[in-house]
């Protein structure tokens, strides 16, 4: 029962208009909620008991389960390949059914693609492009593409629009959207805002319906992330684009999932898949606006081996403060700082300021707290997440809608990646991103970061520098002079006032050892001796490490050093710091020169006693000798 332009029409997804008119067709929505669960529940039942089938048993089963959700429409395939990507959730043979919905989908008639393009661009579409295929190169849930040629030479892809999706998807959320409404009201372990989450995903299939709307995405997409090396965007012919007809670069390469092709290819996946995470996280922290449908007809491995992305049509936007919220929990999390992950998760829209986190921390704790004998960095992602989720169910945690799109936008690449490599760590790759965040980002909040992360209980945790200069490293953005410049700002800036004490004592202790080395033996002072039999020896340790580690990237030569130091000899900070050491050196040299006069006094005072008593002891002894003799003399 497909509607008319004249009595349903949508631009945007709207949940008042969508119900509004729905509301008036009871038959209609009945109809279509039998349409949708007699057979989806029968397949339920089936699949429920079919659980030690055979494997020719559970591909049948499999085979259906696409079959049905490519009969249910738009709505239901978007569902399905979501699924396609969640290895914990559906069995293989299922994935690989369900990953045939993202390019392999039944194509609707040439006529009515061919009559759309002229509705759009004003002319025949053998008028429009030099050469158009005479049947669509693939079929996907919302459109159908075709190859063609510009009259200026250019190879094109041509997307067209499905008809009479728009009404389909409508109907079917608003069906969804009923379900999960009454689902939360009704069951109180049902703590995830289900509407919230369907109305999210429903505006990006909205959006990803008005192609133009995409074309703006790609071209978005390009200005942040296109000039990465080993990533590549396609160009957009707007000539040729309006909301119903996409026309842009043709892409020639190879799925990243056919590993063999792309070996064949001369091509390494492995370091194809980590350009790709790094530029999914540069998505996400950097920018905040993300390829939110990442799945592996989205990404080819083009002659050059870069990483192409295609169809823009699902993107999200995260905030500055969601992005800074989820950086300063990896380093919770990394710091086993499970309190404060608790507080991440108040800012991030989990959970409500006024709860009970007594019981949520140790839960936590126990997720995120690594086998033995393994780091953090080792686990896999999906299996975080899953454990995750079960501690969602069992507290009051609230899932934010744009959560569940990174969630399953990094779940879908980890998944591509453990085709690639089944040993592949999302979470060892993210990690040296965020080090490097932290070592190299001015913003207030990052740097509270870095302090939370490199300080506790007023100790300095050398350790957790050296693991991030060493992680950063790694990063292909490090950059050791930007390191340095900056790690320099901060020490002289007012915001990092709480280590200046701290530094001064280390410099100063530091020139003091110095200076007593190079003094003749009886000069040196047996106090500095001790200093450097303790303290100083392992903070100037913990120095020469940590210049060992700078230096492993590259040597540092005095044309790196020069022009920071002549920075920091102009900087007002570094007079101060200059005046500071010196009067701290001049306290404690007083100190010892008072110290070794009194001590001097106390050991003149001392001998001269000593010697007091040693002198009377003497005059005793001679009185007692001649006493003696008189005695035995009879002289008395």
């Amino acid at each position: 029962m497909p509607a008319t332009k004249s009595n349903f029409e949508l631009d945007r997804y709207d949940v008042d208009a969508i119900a509004n008119y729905y509301r008036n067709q009871p038959l209609r929505v009945w109809w279509r909620c039998i349409v949708i669960f007699v057979p989806l529940i029968w397949l339920i039942l089936r699949l429920r008991f079919s659980k030690n089938s055979s494997p020719a048993t559970l591909k049948k089963l499999a085979i259906e389960s696409r079959k049905l959700l490519t009969r249910l429409g738009p709505a239901f395939i978007k569902i399905g390949q979501a699924l396609s990507t969640r290895p914990d959730i559906v069995p293989p043979v299922f994935m690989d059914e369900l990953a045939e919905l993202q390019d392999q989908l039944p194509p609707f008639p040439n006529a009515i693609a061919f009559q759309f393009i002229r509705d759009a661009l004003g002319s025949a579409a053998s008028e429009v492009y030099a050469e158009i295929s005479d049947n669509p190169i693939a079929a996907a849930s919302l459109g159908q593409v075709y190859k063609g040629k510009l009259k200026t030479g250019e190879l094109v892809a041509i997307k067209v629009q499905r008809p009479g999706i728009a009404e389909g998807i409508a109907l079917d959320m608003y069906i969804l959207r009923g379900i999960g409404t009454w689902l939360k009201k009704t069951f109180k372990f049902v703590r995830t805002d289900l509407a919230a989450i369907l109305d999210e995903f429903a505006s990006r299939i909205f959006e990803e319906m008005d192609y133009t709307f995409e074309g703006q995405n790609a071209e978005k997409f390009a200005k942040y992330y296109g000039q990465l090396e080993g990533i590549y965007v396609p160009k957009i012919y707007w000539n040729y684009t309006a909301k119903r007809v996409l026309t842009m670069e043709w892409i020639e390469g190879i799925k990243l999932t056919n590993v063999q092709k792309v070996k064949e290819a001369g091509f390494d996946s492995r370091h194809i898949i980590e350009v790709g995470v790094q530029c999914s996280l540069r998505q996400l922290l950097d920018y905040g606006y993300f390829h939110a449908d990442p799945h592996p007809g989205n990404l080819l491995v083009m002659g050059d081996g870069s990483l192409a992305y295609l169809d823009f049509g699902m993107m999200s936007q995260v905030s500055a403060e969601q992005r800074f919220g989820l950086i300063e929990a990896i380093v919770h999390l990394v710091n086993r700082d499970f309190t404060a992950l608790s507080q991440d998760y108040v800012r991030l829209g989990f959970l409500s300021e006024d709860i009970d986190f007594a019981a949520i921390v140790p839960a936590l704790s126990q997720v995120f707290n690594p086998p033995e004998g393994q780091s953090l960095t080792e686990m896999n992602f999906k299996d975080m997440t899953d454990q995750l989720s079960q501690i969602m169910y069992d507290y009051p945690f609230q899932v934010p809608a744009y959560y569940a799109l990174i969630i399953r936008s990094l779940v879908t690449l980890e998944g591509i990646a453990f085709s690639v490599d089944p040993k592949f760590k999302v979470l060892a790759v993210a990690y040296p991103y965020v080090a490097n965040r932290l070592l190299n980002d001015s913003s207030p909040e990052l740097k509270m970061a870095l302090k939370d992360l490199l300080f506790r209980d007023g100790e300095f945790r050398w350790n957790r520098l050296e693991n991030l200069l060493s992680n950063a490293q790694t990063n292909p953005d490090y950059n050791l002079n930007g390191t340095l410049d900056k790690g320099i700002d901060f020490l002289l800036s007012d915001r990092s006032e709480f280590m200046h004490d701290r530094i001064i004592d280390e410099i100063v202790k530091g020139i003091e050892v110095e200076t007593n080395k190079r003094l003749p033996a009886s000069f040196r002072s047996s106090v500095i001796g001790d200093i450097a039999k303790t303290e100083t020896t392992s903070s100037l340790g913990h120095i020469s490490k940590l210049w060992s580690i700078l230096q492993d990237d590259k040597a540092i030569s005095p044309t790196d050093i020069l022009p920071i130091a002549a920075r920091i000899l102009t900087k007002r900070q570094t007079l101060t710091f200059g005046r500071d050491v010196v009067s701290k050196l001049a306290q404690r040299s007083l100190v010892r020169a008072v110290r070794g006069v009194l001590l001097r006094d106390e050991k003149k005072y001392q001998d001269d006693k000593q010697q007091e008593l040693l002198d009377n002891a003497g005059e005793r002894e001679l009185v007692g000798s001649g006493l003696r003799r008189s005695v035995n003399g009879r002289d008395w």
